[in-house]
């Protein structure tokens, strides 16, 4: 039945072109898989202070995204015991950029304005480089952050060495940090040191990031 065949032809070519043309409008960073080994997607954010931060400016440094909501009782884990904070200062002085991202959108959970972020990092005595307010979600989506915390370390290079739980304990409880696998310094010390990540991605655990949508 060649009119068939020719029919079935020219619907698969049609199929293919939308395919390929749906692929082309499809942004960039949609297409593209964030994982370990990749380039880390590009940014440029507003942080607490009003003042622009680009992923371009931090090339040479090894950059820590942290994904944060205090009302988040995982969240509270890591504060209240002052784990985050140890972190934070830790790195800060082995050069570590540490931004800490808060992308709950307005009216939701967790959202905050600049100087209320400024109160919030002063008030539970946090010590990141700075703290990029993300209402929108753009930059969270980006990444594909999806609890908080969320982590992501990036190498001097640009790329995406660590992604995932900051530790191996899925709990909001504070009992669970004895012998945790603390996989964020892990990550930051292979790098510094040129070694291989050993653990280059695991399952995120928190509360879900309140996007706006």
């Amino acid at each position: 039945m060649p009119g068939l065949t020719s029919f079935r032809g020219i619907a698969a070519t049609i199929a293919l072109m939308l395919t390929l043309s749906a692929s082309a409008v499809q942004p960039a960073a949609a297409r593209e898989a964030v994982e370990p080994g990749k380039p880390a997607p590009a940014f440029t954010a507003v942080d607490m202070a009003g003042k622009t931060v680009s992923s371009a400016d931090l090339k040479g440094k090894v950059v820590v995204l942290e994904w944060t909501n205090d009302g988040c009782p995982y969240v509270r884990k890591h504060y209240g015991s002052g784990t985050m904070q140890k972190l934070q200062a830790d790195l800060a002085q082995k050069g570590i950029v540490w931004l800490t991202v808060i992308s709950s959108a307005p009216g939701q959970q967790g959202h905050v304005n600049g100087l209320e972020a400024e109160k919030l990092t002063s008030d539970r005595k946090a010590q990141p480089t700075t703290v990029l307010l993300d209402p929108k979600g753009d930059l969270g989506k980006l990444y594909g952050a999806s609890t908080t915390p969320h982590m992501y370390v990036i190498d001097q290079a640009g790329l995406l060495r660590y992604m995932g739980g900051i530790d191996d304990k899925p709990s909001a409880s504070a009992a669970s940090l004895t012998g945790a696998r603390a996989y964020v310094r892990e990550a930051v010390d292979a790098i510094l040191a040129s070694r291989p990540v050993e653990v280059a991605s695991s399952r995120p655990y928190g509360c879900s990031i309140k996007y706006a949508d």
